[in-house]
């Protein structure tokens, strides 16, 4: 088996809402999303823990590439001072592809707007597997175009 390294998607996305507004709502207030984005994100159910802090266990109820699929997730780190938080997948259809899989968004501030800098850290199972780019444009893009509608 070939060793395959930690690697990066990262992109940052100019929004019209504002920071305070798009890191209450992907921190704070996760369980809104579905009502926002139903036809990518079907639920999100948290397991241990309390909306917005850290070691809580979520699950993300998604569709990806037709199918229904989830991402249970533990929040591994909230910086309320920097507007960042970071979820790690724990379980799911994206373990069967990478070894490690996880979510750091950063919400900061602009003078109209914010920018949304999301990265996607990951670890392949093998180097057959391709980067995630498809998971990052056709549905983690479309969701954070949908949320900057609802909370601007």
């Amino acid at each position: 088996m070939a060793y395959c390294q930690l690697q990066k998607v990262e992109t940052n996305m100019h929004v019209k809402a504002s920071a305070e507004q798009f890191y209450d709502v992907y921190c704070k207030r996760t369980y809104h999303i579905p009502n926002i984005c139903p036809e990518k994100i079907k639920s999100i159910e948290i397991h241990e823990g309390e909306w917005g802090s850290e070691g809580s266990i979520v699950s993300w109820n998604y569709i990806h590439e037709g199918k229904s699929c989830v991402a249970k997730v533990v929040v591994e780190g909230i910086d309320d001072e920097n507007k960042k938080v970071n979820f790690k997948v724990i379980e799911g259809e994206l373990l069967q592809h990478y070894k490690s899989f996880k979510f750091v968004m950063q919400f900061t501030p602009k003078e109209k707007g914010s920018v949304v800098h999301l990265v996607m850290e990951y670890e392949k199972q093998n180097n057959e597997v391709p980067d995630p780019h498809d998971l990052l444009q056709n549905l983690v893009e479309p969701v954070l175009r949908k949320v900057d509608a609802y909370t601007y």
